[in-house]
Order: structure tokens, then sequence, then C-alpha cells
């Protein structure tokens, strides 16, 4: 019981002077876990960043299709109706209906991927922060237990005081990494399905107003945006 009241007292003597907070955890650093720090916290603000752009573009998408199916269009898919009716103003000799509504429907299409694209952004970006953080910070994590044999080494003492900067180190830049990893890779999922659904919906949209224009070359929807398509009458 002595020698576990003696250990508990050199213990506490051992992690005097040490600090914890993630501030000191840095500052205490090297150099070269202060360079995989500032590139995880670089990587984190820009996936937040994309993650904005993301859920902004997704509810200006929901928006417009939710206003077209109310028979309205909106400015973000304006162009996708000058696509279509510029694609039915065009006579093709011997062209069949379904020909023309084929031709209508993939001119529409074409915009509308460019459109999404877009929208979309860097949202690639955020696959490649979520698989890529983890690694930089395992890479952090190896230097810092590297940093505590070598300190172990220098000192020929194995206590807590010496081998802590480096497992601080070692800890501090794999929470990084996670935290950079996590939302990356939640974003990535939920804003991809979101594009993906809203896409489909589109496309069906699209289906359906080739079939319109078909039958009638000049239908627009009520208080749309004019488009710059000049029908003849």
């Amino acid at each position: 019981m002595d020698s576990l009241y003696t250990y508990l007292d050199g213990l506490q003597h051992s992690l005097q002077g040490l600090h914890l907070s993630p501030i000191d955890f840095f500052l205490q650093a090297g150099p070269v876990g202060k360079f995989v720090v500032l590139v995880l916290l670089t990587a984190s603000i820009w996936c937040w960043v994309i993650i904005i752009e993301g859920v902004v573009g997704v509810l200006r998408f929901s928006a417009s299709l939710r206003r077209w199916r109310r028979g309205r269009t909106s400015r973000l898919l304006a162009p996708l109706l000058d696509e279509g009716h510029e694609a039915v103003s065009r006579v093709i000799p011997g062209e069949g209906i379904g020909e023309a509504r084929q031709r209508i429907v993939e001119a529409m299409n074409r915009r509308a991927r460019r459109l999404i694209t877009a929208l979309e952004g860097g949202l690639a970006n955020l696959a490649v922060i979520a698989s890529v953080s983890p690694f930089i910070g395992l890479f952090g994590t190896v230097w810092g237990i590297m940093s505590s044999f070598t300190a172990i080494a220098a000192a020929k003492d194995t206590s807590l005081a010496t081998v802590a900067p480096g497992i601080a180190e070692a800890l501090a830049t794999t929470a990084v990494g996670l935290a950079a990893a996590i939302p990356a890779s939640i974003g990535y999922t939920r804003l991809g399905s979101a594009f993906s659904s809203c896409a489909q919906e589109l496309s069906g949209l699209i289906e359906e107003r080739a079939v319109d224009l078909v039958a009638n070359p000049l239908a627009q929807p009520v208080g749309s945006y004019p488009l710059k398509t000049k029908q003849a009458a």
C-alpha cells in the first residue's frame, strides 16, 4: 500500500507543469505536429465552407423544383426551358414525334447536368477530405509516438513527464483528423443523396415538359421568367 501511495505521489509531481488544454497541446507540440494540426484545421474549415455551400445549393434547387411543380419556373431553371424551346424550334425533316421528344429531353438534360455540377460546387472535395484527413492524423500520431521514444532515450527516464508531451501530440493530431473527416463524410453522403434526389425529380419534370413542348411548342409556365427564344406564331 505504501508503494502505491509513493507511486501516486510521484505521478502527481510528474503531472505538475503539464497543461492539457487543446491550445497547450498545440503550443507544446513540435514543428511537425503543429504543421499537421494546421493542415487538418484548414481542411476542417474548408469542409464546413463546402457543406454550407452545398446546403444552400440544395435549398435553391428544391425551391425551384417546387415552383416548377406548381406550374411556375424560377431564374435557376429558366435556362433549361430556354434549351427546350430552342430544341423544339428546330425543324428536322422526317423527324417523328417520339424522336423530337427525345431530342428535346437530351438537350434539356445536357443543360441540367451543367446546372447540377455548378450547384454541387466542391462536393467531391468532401470525399477527399473524409478519406485523407484520418491518414494525416495518423501520421501525426506516429510522429508523436516517435517523439516520446526519442524523449525517453534522451532523458533515460520512462516517467509520465517524459512521454506525456509526445503522447499528447499524438492524440491531439488523431482527434483533429477525425474532427475534419467525420463532418466531411456525413456532409458528402447527405448532400450527395439530396442532389441525387433532386436530379431524379428534375429528370421526370423534363420528360413531362418535353411532352408539353411537342404537343404545344408555345407552352410556357405561368409566371415564368422571360425566355430567350423567340417563338414564331
